[in-house]
């Protein structure tokens, strides 16, 4: 067992230093990733959800980080959601901003593909041109974001506005 973690170590050290071979130190945010700046801070919900969501920066810009606490059809819905570009070891980074959903209550781990155009954000479920996706429009001030969650057979409205 000790030999096992002990190769299962020397493993990781590995990996870590063929990322430091194959990867750029010095890497800097996307341009479209920096487009999502608008949705850092906490915000409320309301509408057919009801709760708080909150989104910050990662260090080093690469990431962004959304943790939420919301009621949805007497459900409650927690966790947080990683948003970045895709870029496994020694490749480029894909071309969508993709999240991964860790959803705390049941354990659900989901895939999403972010799109800003203007001021419309889509979020796609799984993949792009997916039939579960949400569709919002931010206020002209930029501190409402409203729209609905649509999948086949369901769906429902929120507006999230910003807490200052």
């Amino acid at each position: 067992m000790k030999t096992r973690r002990a190769l299962h170590g020397i493993a990781i050290i590995l990996l870590i230093a063929m990322s430091a071979v194959a990867q750029d130190w010095n890497a800097k945010p996307n341009p479209d990733l920096k487009s999502l700046d608008r949705l850092v801070g906490a915000w409320t919900l309301s509408g057919e959800a009801q709760g708080q969501i909150r989104f910050e920066w990662m260090e080093g810009g690469l990431f962004l980080v959304q943790h939420f606490d919301f009621e949805h059809g007497g459900r409650k819905i927690k966790g947080i959601e990683v948003i970045g570009h895709l870029q496994r070891l020694g490749e480029e980074p894909s071309n969508d901003i993709r999240t991964r959903v860790y959803s705390f209550l049941d354990g659900l781990t989901l895939d999403y593909v972010y799109e800003l155009v203007g001021d419309t954000l889509t979020i796609w479920g799984g993949e792009k041109g997916s039939p579960a996706y949400y569709k919002g429009a931010f206020s002209k001030d930029g501190n409402t974001l409203a729209g609905a969650w649509v999948w086949p057979g369901g769906g429902y409205k929120c507006i999230a506005t910003r807490v200052k």
